[in-house]
């Protein structure tokens, strides 16, 4: 059955394309034209999309899903429906999972799981060390070839350098990317927030800079050292960013994000111990803000990230500094990105550009654009739909986010997967 997306505003930064065009997607699932139907082309089904913006399906660098381990959470299942109905197609799991996914069965489980739904593609990280322990290097060969994507330690530090440095030499020979999440352990000790004036009015105890710079510069100086291609995650201060542009400069070959949230929310935002604005890194300065959106201005972050991290309720129950760290944000990354288009930082092919096919080329994983040919991954969105985040309408399991009672302007409206329609806005497809 051929289908056609008629009459929308068709975006596609990787290929140039922004204006109204159709779309068709032959009965395979994959773009058979653009603008124009090929010879003999028959649809048997139309999506009427006008004043729609038409768009690859986003791709999302760093989701946790909670499976296996801790289902009290979340499950792939819960959170795959998440996805969809926030227009993303293709993430990235962690693999800071229970167990560890640092075996190839465990990657392939993962991904099997994902299959099972046929919803969004899901792409394991690997493990660089044993349970993550930072101590014995995983078999990352096995992992690229059980269909890891790249290779991580996530949130847990490699203090060892000469293991750190082994672990890159490693993945070097294997061309693989490795992700980083710098921060320094010694420097983050029991931190919860930002050394700053907000954690110092609270009482609490705080993650100075240094301890993003600091990891940043171990780690750069062993990427220089061996050669490796490494991508920085969850950059949060505009000294570390600059590090990462300097670095570019010189030809090393890194990357960067960061995520939806540290792009609008500031140290400030934790009020009076507001638990559903602990993360990790923590909210920063003003001024590390306006670093980040100018990095992100001038193409030294490559992509924005949503860090999905739900939670049950009585994880953020706790005092703040005992309460779990993470946002349930799947369901912001389109529309706090449609932000800064309302707020003149970027136009919306460049938006729509750090959503698609930037994160897909970090990744190195063919998505993230609709030339022809192209698997038929898309997403669908009203611009000028104006909506306020309730917990009623999130559907991820977890409903921890700063963001409820906040008013967006813009909304996924469809999204298929390989040409088929997986949400409609307003429909059930559980």
């Amino acid at each position: 059955m051929g289908l056609v997306i008629k009459g929308g505003h068709l975006i596609d930064p990787a290929h140039g394309v922004d204006g109204i065009k159709d779309l068709y997607i032959d009965d395979k699932g994959f773009v058979a034209g653009v603008g124009k139907a090929p010879a003999g082309f028959k649809a048997n089904k139309t999506i009427e999309a006008q004043g729609k913006i038409v768009c690859p399906g986003l791709v999302d660098l760093r989701a946790r899903l909670r499976e296996p381990g801790l289902e009290h959470k979340a499950t792939i299942e819960s959170e795959v429906h998440a996805a969809v109905a926030a227009g993303i197609t293709t993430l990235c799991c962690p693999p800071d999972t229970h167990p560890v996914i640092d075996t190839p069965a465990m990657a392939q489980m993962i991904q099997s799981r994902a299959w099972r739904f046929g919803l969004a593609f899901i792409h394991p990280l690997g493990a660089l060390t044993q349970g993550l322990e930072g101590r014995l290097l995983t078999d990352m060969e096995a992992l690229d070839e059980a269909g890891c994507i790249g290779l991580t330690n996530a949130l847990a530090p490699i203090n060892d350098t000469l293991v750190m440095r082994r672990a890159l030499e490693y993945a070097a020979t294997l061309d693989l990317t490795v992700f980083l999440h710098a921060e320094d352990p010694w420097l983050r000790n029991s931190g919860c927030v930002h050394e700053g004036e907000i954690g110092t009015r609270l009482g609490l105890p705080g993650i100075p800079e240094a301890a993003e710079t600091v990891g940043v510069a171990r780690d750069l100086a062993l990427i220089e050292q061996t050669g490796c291609r490494a991508h920085f995650c969850n950059l949060s201060s505009s000294r570390a960013v600059a590090m990462i542009a300097e670095a570019i400069q010189r030809g090393l070959p890194v990357s960067a994000d960061v995520t939806a949230h540290h792009l609008h929310l500031t140290e400030h935002d934790i009020g009076d111990f507001n638990t559903l604005c602990h993360v990790r890194p923590p909210l920063r300065a003003t001024q590390d803000r306006k670093g980040l959106r100018k990095a992100l201005k001038s193409g030294v972050i490559g992509a924005i990230c949503s860090d999905h991290q739900p939670h049950e309720p009585d994880a953020k129950l706790a005092p703040f500094a005992q309460s779990e760290p993470g946002i349930s944000a799947l369901e912001t990354l389109l529309p706090l990105t449609l932000k800064l288009v309302d707020e003149k930082l970027l136009t919306l092919p460049e938006a729509i550009a750090l959503l698609t096919h930037k994160p897909a080329q970090i990744i190195g994983v063919d998505t993230g654009h609709l030339g022809v040919g192209a698997t038929a991954d898309i997403c669908l969105f009203d611009p000028e739909m104006r909506w306020v985040l309730t917990e009623d309408i999130i559907v991820s399991r977890g409903h921890n986010t700063p963001f409820l009672g906040w008013e967006f302007r813009g909304r996924v409206t469809h999204t298929l997967i390989g040409g088929k329609l997986v949400y409609e806005l307003g429909k059930n497809y559980r």
